[in-house]
């Protein structure tokens, strides 16, 4: 049996982070390190040399933390926090120079799938009218949601524009999260949609894109490359 990726997760009593460390370390892949608060992010410097692979789920400014710190330790880093700025997002993105970071606002192979259709059906469907719409859970900060922005640039991809796709968000109750995307043309319209059941479809993704970051040279990744869609 191979010898198993030696892991930290970072936001490990989070919604998303808890499931994440659960389901490490139960899986003889992986050895479970460490569970990091957002609020230690100094002293995970001292931490982060023994990993083979960092997971987060955060907040933006711890995550950028994170980042720099698997850059200088050249540990893979795998990051699933949401709501970075343009700038936060460059920042994470630096580490890249150094070491493999994967960056994905959503880690189910399902709405991998879906991003990759979307960006199809807009090619095709290049003068539809396009829409989204996305909902969560009553408590979740960002709006839209980083799945929906990234649903909105497979479009944009798509059509080679970069015409605003109206998005609608609803923060209702305990749902995990639903995105939809709608093309309206004459006489018809086509939708393109996914529900997440579980979070567990998201950590077991984070966990999948752990094994295959480890083995990856210095880049920035994402889940359209781990599925081979890119």
């Amino acid at each position: 049996m191979p010898t198993p990726l030696k892991i930290a997760v970072c936001g490990a009593s989070g919604r998303t982070g808890s499931r994440v460390a659960a389901l490490a370390a139960v899986d003889p892949r992986f050895h479970l390190l460490a569970r990091i608060e957002r609020a230690q992010a100094s002293a995970f410097e001292d931490e982060v040399g023994a990993c083979g692979a960092v997971i987060d789920f955060t907040t933006p400014e711890s995550c950028v933390k994170f980042a720099a710190s698997c850059g200088r330790a050249k540990v893979p880093f795998v990051t699933g926090t949401t709501g970075l700025t343009d700038v936060q997002r460059a920042q994470v993105a630096a580490a890249a120079r150094k070491t493999a970071v994967f960056m994905a606002p959503n880690f189910s192979r399902g709405v991998t799938s879906l991003l990759h259709l979307a960006e199809v059906a807009a090619r095709h469907l290049a003068e539809y009218d396009a829409a989204i719409l996305e909902t969560h859970h009553k408590t979740k900060k960002d709006a839209p949601s980083g799945t929906a922005l990234r649903l909105a640039q497979a479009v944009s991809a798509g059509r080679r524009s970069d015409k605003t796709v109206p998005t609608s968000s609803i923060r209702i109750g305990d749902v995990i999260g639903d995105h939809s995307l709608v093309l309206a043309g004459p006489f018809e319209r086509l939708t393109l949609s996914h529900c997440a059941q579980s979070r567990d479809a998201f950590a077991l993704g984070a966990l999948e894109a752990a094994l295959w970051t480890a083995r990856k040279r210095p880049g920035l990744y994402d889940m359209l490359d781990l599925m081979g869609l890119r």
